[in-house]
């Protein structure tokens, strides 16, 4: 999807085999989901090859659940673009996170995190025994952290949406979206919800915030327009030292 994926974990027998198992994952996403393939199946209906009616069960799987999004967000999160195209980054990223997650789930590693540009899913502790303790980059210099967070009970999911990694990339019913916020992190159970809702509140501005965080258990961190930023409580708490 035009981004790059990480994994960091402690090798065991069979490792091997997981990791191109998931590799294997991420190109068959690739082959379904990716805009920046023109031969993938989400672009053949792009360029009006293939009907939307007629794509893979999969595809239209994952077309669903975004809708169920944009209903459960008041538009705030659509897989359609300005130009019409349907657009399911917003979503598959994280669904290829979560699927990644479930083949380490699976074969018994317990201590792992997966890194998709910026979005991350972690299981467990680092090799050291610590928690796992993951930076958010400041939007005006990517070099530089805001802060990092300690992962630690049920919320393993980080998901950061804005202008910072791809540009102005985000819309909302059919326009590009005037946000107040440059860059939203949300902090979640799972990758989807995270990953979702940070589009969502990008997107929505302060009535998406408000809306997410009376709704879904999540903690957020928003950097807005003018450089000032704003957490909640459950994001203050688990900011590193």
């Amino acid at each position: 999807m035009g981004t790059m994926a990480t994994i960091d974990l402690i090798a065991q027998p069979g490792t091997a085999e997981v990791l191109a198992g998931i590799e294997t994952t991420f190109e068959d996403i690739e082959n379904v989901f990716s805009l920046y393939r023109p031969d993938s199946e989400l672009s053949r209906i792009a360029a009006g090859r293939l009907p939307l009616t007629e794509s893979s069960a999969q595809l239209r799987g994952v077309y669903e659940e975004s809708l169920s999004w944009r209903n459960a967000t008041n538009g705030a999160f659509t897989p359609h673009r300005p130009d019409g195209v349907v657009d399911l980054d917003g979503i598959v990223k994280a669904a290829a996170i979560e699927r990644a997650g479930g083949l380490l789930d699976a074969s018994g590693s317990s201590d792992w995190c997966i890194n998709v540009g910026g979005d991350l899913l972690c299981r467990g502790i680092q090799s050291d025994g610590r928690p796992w303790t993951l930076g958010i980059v400041d939007p005006e210099d990517r070099g530089t952290l805001l802060c990092s967070i300690v992962l630690q009970g049920e919320r393993r999911a980080v998901a950061t949406s804005g202008s910072t990694e791809r540009g102005d990339h985000i819309w909302r019913d059919g326009s590009r979206t005037n946000s107040p916020f440059r860059q939203v992190t949300v902090v979640a159970d799972d990758i989807i919800t995270a990953d979702v809702l940070a589009t969502a509140i990008v997107s929505g501005g302060r009535t998406a915030l408000d809306d997410a965080t009376e709704r879904w258990p999540i903690d957020v961190l928003t950097v807005g327009s003018d450089g000032s930023m704003r957490a909640t409580a459950g994001f203050r708490a688990a900011l590193a030292a």
